[in-house]
């Protein structure tokens, strides 16, 4: 078994596609507007969007526990920035040995961004 995909709740598909896809640079892989889903490459794990039936409302702008790898944080921070993009936490360096940063999309949507030890980036980049 492996994890596949996982979705997170916003309540604008093409703002959103708009933030993942031009801002974080992910690829878009699919788009259903009818349906209010969207989904992303994110390496081997798919990042869905979709519009929350009126009963899920309550599930639009938390944090996700979503990790996000890059290979420089400080490049990807200023890059981000410059576009506008919120984070709620800048670039710190974790007692783990690597530096995290929390971006929030349009949402409100909280995700970390990581740059992970060098002994890690192997495993986890390539």
């Amino acid at each position: 078994m492996q994890i596949g995909y996982v979705n997170v709740f916003v309540s604008d598909l093409e703002r959103a596609i708009t933030f993942y896809r031009d801002k974080l640079k992910m690829s878009l892989q699919f788009a259903s507007p009818d349906h209010g889903y969207a989904s992303f490459s994110a390496g081997t794990v798919r990042l869905g969007i979709a519009l929350p039936g009126e009963d899920y409302t309550h599930l639009l702008g938390r944090h996700t526990g979503i990790g996000l790898v890059v290979a420089d944080l400080d490049a990807e921070f200023a890059r981000l920035t410059a576009l506008g993009v919120r984070f709620t936490m800048p670039p710190t360096r974790q007692p783990w040995g690597g530096v995290m940063a929390m971006v929030a999309d349009p949402d409100g949507n909280v995700f970390y961004l990581d740059q992970l030890a060098a002994a890690a980036q192997e495993t986890f980049l390539a």
